[in-house]
């Protein structure tokens, strides 16, 4: 039987993530937080890190709720509170950097999708860490989901439910964050073998 991981400790963080983006939604924050390429290049620089936790509208915001529950379900038991918490933070921060950066094209982002990428590749990372096989699999069909989005573009038909171009470049700009922290999982997996 499958034992879901309902300790207070793993699914606090992401309850509190839900009820953020969903106060940040019922509140209407996208004016003063949401990523915008003009306001921030006038001084708003709070918004590449606040961007990420608004969203279009609730489809959206339903969308990022599952996939929150979806990685909840998967990866809940590999990470601390802690962890849990400053995995968001930098993630927000990297994928909200790299766009500013790297993608002058988007001029408005709003999502959790990006540092969710993120979350997901370092969880499957750690799942290979501590020898699940399910995490090469995870790992390897991520990685192809965003090869697909590079070649073939955003959905339309996802664009469309959240009343905004999918913005394909944030999910690898998160899925890289998040293989960027799992380097220390790599790297203890090596030492481990070479003991």
């Amino acid at each position: 039987m499958i034992q879901l991981p309902f300790d207070r400790k793993y699914i606090l963080p992401p309850i509190l993530l839900t009820l953020l983006s969903s106060a940040l939604m019922v509140l209407n924050t996208n004016d003063l937080l949401e990523f915008h390429r003009d306001k921030i290049a006038t001084g708003e620089i709070w918004r590449i890190f606040t961007g990420q936790f608004v969203h279009a509208n609730p489809t959206h915001l339903l969308l990022n709720i599952v996939g929150i529950g979806f990685i909840w379900l998967l990866h809940a038991e590999h990470r601390t509170q802690s962890q849990y918490y400053i995995h968001t933070a930098y993630l927000a921060l990297w994928t909200g950097l790299g766009i500013w950066l790297l993608v002058p094209d988007i001029k408005i982002y709003t999502g959790l999708s990006g540092l969710l990428h993120g979350v997901i590749v370092w969880g499957a990372l750690k799942d290979i860490q501590v020898g699940m096989r399910s995490g090469i699999l995870l790992f390897i069909g991520i990685w192809g989901k965003l090869a697909w989005e590079q070649y073939s573009g955003p959905s339309a038909d996802v664009g469309e439910l959240i009343q905004s171009r999918v913005a394909i470049e944030a999910h690898l700009i998160g899925a890289i964050g998040g293989l960027i922290m799992g380097l220390g999982l790599i790297k203890e997996k090596l030492l481990v073998k070479t003991k």
